[in-house]
């Protein structure tokens, strides 16, 4: 069934693979990007793109409610220019406010604007340690200190609890594993968890109208995190690959 999609983080690694996928699927979309120069590469490919920062509250209301969304897709971050070798932890803390604010304004403005499902980006090495394979009911390691803290407490538990915990509209969370493959940090898989970009893209493509509201975990199953109930309740693939265009 055709569905008015909302992108947020569309010029992003996966918001660039995601988007053909949703048009293939007769979805209408509509893009979020921060620069002139990301607007312009959606408007390339076929779907209407919106400038917004997602810290600005208001603007980012007046977006969504006029693109009239019945879904939200949450594919922001602020990894696109890598981990910045001279100040690592600045770099997760930029992330993390991102995924803590930004979310939280995605939310509000996706109650505005009446959604009735948010599909969200989070990650699959945030649980609490222990013997793999890790499953969606096992803890988020709210113990983590340092770096790990940062990502996880600061960023992915805020994330989560703003998209799971709320009655408004159906929530999603897509943990993630380290992705690989075009345009990507990594032409080769990771060993513990690997994730091709195009099976990224089509966990989200798949739960626009798939699953029930919960965490799924999106990775090649490799004995690290369970992917049984992405598979069963989703229709995943994890070996998905989209044909080049020709």
């Amino acid at each position: 069934m055709e569905m008015r999609i909302f992108l947020a983080g569309a010029a992003g690694v996966i918001g660039r693979s995601l988007v053909p996928l949703l048009r293939e699927a007769g979805h209408q979309v509509t893009g979020t990007t921060r620069t002139h120069e990301g607007r312009a590469r959606l408007a390339a490919l076929g779907i209407d793109a919106v400038i917004v920062d997602v810290f600005d509250e208001k603007a980012l209301e007046r977006a969504m409610t006029a693109a009239a969304p019945d879904v939200v897709i949450h594919q922001l971050t602020d990894l696109s220019a890598g981990i910045d070798q001279a100040s690592p932890e600045g770099t997760l803390k930029r992330n993390a406010r991102l995924r803590r604010e930004g979310t939280a304004n995605l939310v509000r403005a996706a109650r505005a604007a009446h959604v009735k499902r948010m599909i969200a980006q989070s990650i699959g090495w945030a649980y609490m340690p222990k013997d793999p394979p890790y499953l969606e009911t096992d803890p988020l390691d709210t113990d983590a200190i340092g770096p790990r803290a940062i990502s996880v407490c600061e960023g992915v538990v805020p994330l989560e609890n703003a998209v799971l915990q709320q009655s408004d509209f159906e929530g999603i969370v897509l943990r993630y594993g380290r992705l690989y493959g075009p345009g990507t940090w990594s032409d080769q898989p990771d060993r513990l968890l690997p994730l091709h970009i195009d099976a990224a893209a089509y966990a989200a493509l798949v739960a626009v109208d798939h699953g029930r509201p919960g965490a799924y975990n999106i990775a090649e199953a490799n004995g690290t995190l369970s992917i049984d109930k992405a598979v069963r309740e989703l229709g995943w693939r994890p070996d998905f690959r989209r044909e080049p265009s020709r």
